[in-house]
């Protein structure tokens, strides 16, 4: 086993989920940079040990720590044969996984472009069955709600990042009367979730591929916010670009709605605000957050930008960790959502940060940082809602995930 220090076994940042084996639930354990194909099942109950897999402690103490905790005696040599396979799976701090990274690297690099990772199975990967199916969801929506609400230029917009089968006709909702700035711009900011991580940004340099064709990211801006940033920062976990679904489902509906023509991109993955919940700052008052505002700014400055902010709104249910929905939950769930939807539409971010900020993000909106960062760069701008869904999220029907599509004037 290829330990970082032998004896001290770290573990990597893991994506875990809950997966059932005939009535047992197990976890599943993958790796976000998708250094290695493999995953890790492991017992539920085994999950208390990877706690204890933090670079600090040896095999013996892990399984002293453990045992101590829970009062199950588990010997050494079971932690050392869930740390075998957790090491095949290049999900351990270590030299094997460090040169899987360096290889993932230099084949991403090598590349023309970072690749469609949903194309052919999220969406059709044929440009002419890509657009029929994107316009079955556009003609759904009603002609007068196809043009932008008569207030201002569309400077940007809110765009659901769920799967199109659940959301189609949201995404429709709010790219329809986009369309003309779509259209009419000559760069486009995608700011999307990044489900995986919590680095507070994350760059890449390749370009964004959709069965349409390129959509070339701006080098220049991409140089500048990285030397806001900090280069090494920047592109730490530029490998979750491969895997990560919230800019690509965006990146395609603009290059659909431009008529398959490319522009340029900025894409952008942003971590959570969690750390602005406990220790009184606020992220009006970050240092980082500012410079990667003001730098966004002056390499925008005279060109006709379109920003897209991809996020969902709430995650609730057994399959986030919550309750069966009923009713009560639900209509909880939507007063929030609207209490949120109203800030946006007021073009403000202080509030919007506020009201998640106020229960702690308890309906998990993955969508906070890119609405609050959008709100921030666009500065003076008014919300539109455009489109709404509650979307079921276990075949019971008893979570869910809402969606909302908005566009922002000024």
């Amino acid at each position: 086993m290829h330990t970082t220090a032998a004896s001290l076994p770290k573990l990597r940042p893991v994506d875990v989920r809950l997966h059932r084996v005939s009535g047992e639930i197990f976890l599943l354990l993958r790796d976000p940079l998708q250094l290695s194909d493999k995953t890790v099942l492991l017992p539920q109950l085994m999950g208390a040990v990877l706690a204890y897999c933090d670079g600090t402690r040896t095999v013996e103490q892990i399984a002293t720590a453990f045992s101590l905790r829970s009062g199950i005696f588990l010997s050494p040599d079971l932690v050392n044969s869930m740390l075998s396979k957790l090491d095949e799976a290049c999900l351990l701090d270590n030299e094997r996984a460090a040169e899987a990274r360096r290889q993932a690297l230099a084949a991403y690099y090598q590349g023309p472009c970072r690749p469609s990772l949903l194309a052919g199975s999220g969406y059709p990967d044929e440009p002419e069955a890509l657009h029929e199916f994107l316009e079955g969801y556009l003609a759904q929506v009603p002609p007068e709600r196809r043009e932008p609400p008569a207030t201002g230029e569309v400077v940007g917009l809110l765009s659901p990042h769920i799967d199109y089968p659940r959301g189609g006709a949201v995404y429709a909702q709010v790219w329809q009367p986009a369309a003309r700035a779509v259209q009419e711009a000559d760069l486009a900011i995608l700011i999307g979730t990044d489900h995986y991580g919590d680095d507070p940004f994350t760059l890449t340099r390749q370009n964004y591929a959709t069965p349409y064709g390129i959509l070339p990211t701006d080098q220049e801006a991409v140089n500048a916010l990285a030397q806001a940033i900090g280069e090494e920062a920047a592109f730490a976990g530029e490998l979750r670009h491969r895997g990560e679904h919230s800019l690509e489902l965006v990146a395609v509906w603009l290059h659909h709605m431009r008529r398959r023509q490319p522009c340029p991109v900025i894409p952008m993955l942003v971590g959570s605000l969690y750390r602005f919940f406990t220790d009184g700052a606020t992220p009006e008052d970050d240092p980082l957050l500012n410079r990667v505002l003001d730098t966004l700014r002056q390499v925008t400055a005279g060109r006709r930008v379109v920003v897209v902010a991809s996020g969902d709104m709430a995650h609730v249910g057994p399959a986030f960790g919550g309750r069966p929905l009923n009713l009560a939950i639900r209509a909880r769930v939507r007063a929030a959502d609207e209490e949120l939807i109203q800030h946006v539409a007021q073009g403000d971010p202080a509030g919007f940060f506020a009201a998640i900020k106020r229960v702690r993000n308890s309906y998990n909106v993955c969508g906070v940082t890119p609405i609050y960062l959008t709100l921030r760069l666009l500065g003076r701008v008014t919300g539109a809602l455009c489109g709404y869904a509650s979307c079921p999220a276990d075949a019971n029907d008893q979570s869910a995930v809402t969606i909302c599509g908005m566009l922002f004037q000024r």
